[in-house]
This record gives structure tokens, sequence and C-alpha cells, in this order.
């Protein structure tokens, strides 16, 4: 390509396809570990005393290192859902690149913005339980899964485990009759 093509935007198709050249899926479906049922009833545990029924924890080694539950009402931020709030805890005591190798289960799968946070923490895994498509008929989502977050992160891989205990986390909507619109 010549300078004069280049000045005159051929470059840009140039930069684009060096660009997403390397840009393919992310996420890797992997199937649930024994252990891992355990762990997500913690994370539906911690849903139970949400201000919304969604909880999450963060694990490495079989250990628990963080919790959290939605706090959005109770701290007035409507970004203190369940994930979020497991990485502020999680970052209380460890520096973020401690993310590296550990696993965050989540009650319900990752909204958007919660998704995009596992992206840029470095989680070497997500396992979660309900669906977006089933939590879109409980509660108002954004119907982006968190697949599609992963497959468009050229930069970061995640291994995902979708559906473990999806009954279980469901059930809580039934009884938190409340729970209208947000995560």
């Amino acid at each position: 390509m010549d300078r004069r093509t280049l000045l005159t935007g051929g470059g840009t198709l140039l930069v684009a396809a060096t660009l997403t050249r390397n840009a393919e899926a992310r996420a890797t479906r992997v199937p649930a570990t024994p252990e891992d049922s355990r762990f997500m009833q913690l994370a539906i545990d911690q849903a139970k005393q949400g201000d919304y029924p969604f909880g999450a924890i963060i694990v490495r080694d079989d250990k628990v290192l963080a919790l959290g539950r939605n706090s959005t009402k109770r701290n007035h931020d409507p970004t203190a859902h369940a994930e979020m709030v497991a990485i502020r805890a999680f970052l209380k005591g460890h520096e973020p690149d401690d993310f590296k190798g550990t696993t965050i289960y989540s009650s319900g799968e990752p909204c958007p913005m919660c998704m995009g946070a596992i992206i840029w923490c470095g989680f070497k895994r997500l396992v979660y339980a309900a669906s977006i498509a089933e939590l879109a008929q409980k509660i108002g989502q954004i119907n982006v899964t968190a697949r599609q977050i992963a497959n468009a992160t050229p930069f970061a891989d995640i291994e995902m485990t979708g559906g473990l205990l999806s009954g279980n986390a469901l059930r809580l909507f039934d009884q938190d009759k409340g729970s209208k619109g947000e995560k």
C-alpha cells in the first residue's frame, strides 16, 4: 500500500483487518466439577440475604475467598450487584493480580456490567446458576449473555459453566415478589 492510499483512508482497512484477525471466541464451555454444586449453593445462600435474590462467591483451590450479595437498596448503589460486592470484598484482602486462577460462582448469569468486571479482573472461570433468559422471565434483564461479552473480548479467555442449580436460584424469585427490574 502506498503512502497516498494510506493517508486517504486505505490504512483504516489494513488496521481493522489486523485488529480483528485474532478476535475469536474467548469463552470456553466446561463441565461442572464435583465441588461446583457445593460452592453454587453457597452463592445461592448469599442470594437469600440480598436486596434482590442474587449472590456470588469467589473461590480458589476449594477455599472461599470472598462473598457477595445484591446490596443495591441498602447501599443506595445501583452497581452493588452480588458479583461487584464479592469483587470489592476480595480486593479488601488481596491484590488485583490475585484474581488469576480464581472462580466466581454467581446465582444468576452476570449482567453486562458484572461480566465486564469479571473479564477485567481476569477470573479463570465463571459458574452461574440461572441464565439471562431464565432470569428475564422473573425480573428485568439486559438481554446480552455473559458468553456474548466474553466472545467479544479478544484479549482474555474465561471458562464458563452455566445452569448449575438454576432451579434453586429461580425459586428465590417466587419468594421475593417485590424484585422487579433490578439485579
